[in-house]
């Protein structure tokens, strides 16, 4: 069972590593940093200037070799605009985006969790073809979609406008539009999930011959099923909690909230390269690092994966 954690941790490390070679070099290719940093008119002494600023004047390899050994010494860039650190960076804007993304995930599980249970018990009812017919309407469209239907339907008929959190300000008011926003492609995702797996165990013999022996049906479903059908619910939690950071980039644009996202996309678009790169980096990490604890807490809810271990 170690030797197993150990070879997803080392896997895990290898394709942090295999995401920092490939942004960093898709990066460079995309384009010369310099240049577009340098006003449209800048003679070529400035934007050589830029350049050796940078860091680009040494040859590729070399700035990779720097770069890597500057994330191990916990040297991870500085904003070309700003001056600050993009770890400052990331931190200033973390608190929003967690906020978002935990208010969201909640959302997604309290009542995706909630609608696949009602659909698996009324299966092939009306009740049943309506969860299942929203969950996939709610995960085909794409959050943007959702979130110009929040804000077009607060201004047109409530009046309201949700969107920019002014000057940082955050409430709740401010911070249910984009949550809900967020949290409907998950909730279908979950809703999904919850029916599958709930209707799978079931219909597995030892709960038949719990109703045969006259168990109760809310203690069947709650003491047997539910513990059962909740594995692969933990992972797709898992991978919910990894994409926190990455699934918020475009509501944030869309309702303008002050969070890592929006940080993202403007360093994209003003070609921030180090905190581009960090931002990234961040994001793969907290995808990577989900998936190796679903993958540890895997092995400890199910015996099969224990014993396929050992």
């Amino acid at each position: 069972m170690t030797r197993v954690i150990l070879f997803r941790i080392l896997r895990s490390l290898a394709t942090l590593l295999i995401a920092v070679t490939i942004v960093f070099f898709f990066i460079r290719l995309s384009g010369d940093p310099a240049q577009a940093l340098a006003p449209p008119d800048a003679p070529p002494e400035v934007v050589e200037a830029y350049r050796v600023k940078l860091g680009l004047d040494k040859p590729l390899p070399v700035q990779y070799a720097n770069y890597v050994l500057g994330l191990f010494q916990g040297d991870f860039g500085y904003s070309i605009h700003t001056g600050k650190s993009s770890l400052t960076l990331f931190l200033d804007r973390l608190p929003a985006t967690l906020m978002l993304g935990g208010t969201a995930l909640a959302i997604a599980v309290i009542f995706g969790i909630s609608i696949g249970a009602v659909a698996a018990l009324n299966r092939n009812s009306f009740i049943d073809r309506l969860v299942m017919g929203f969950s996939v309407f709610a995960f085909a469209m794409p959050n943007f979609f959702f979130g110009l239907v929040v804000i077009l339907t607060g201004a047109l008929v409530f009046g309201v406008f949700f969107g920019a959190a002014a000057n940082g300000h955050i409430s709740l008011l401010l911070l249910l539009p984009p949550a809900a926003t967020l949290g409907l492609a998950s909730m279908g995702a979950f809703a999904r999930f919850t029916r599958s797996s709930l209707l799978e165990t079931i219909n597995q013999p030892f709960m038949m011959a719990l109703e045969a022996r006259g168990v109760p049906a809310a203690r069947r479903l709650w003491r047997h099923a539910a513990p059962n059908a909740a594995i692969p619910i933990v992972t797709m939690l898992g991978l919910s909690l990894g994409s926190l950071v990455a699934g918020a980039v475009v509501t944030e644009q869309v309702f303008a909230w002050p969070g890592v996202g929006q940080l993202l996309v403007r360093s994209v678009a003003t070609r921030d390269i180090a905190v581009v790169q960090f931002l990234v980096l961040a994001v793969t990490f907290s995808m990577t690092f989900a998936n190796l604890a679903v993958d540890i807490l895997y092995s400890f809810l199910d015996p099969r994966i224990r014993r396929a271990a050992s």
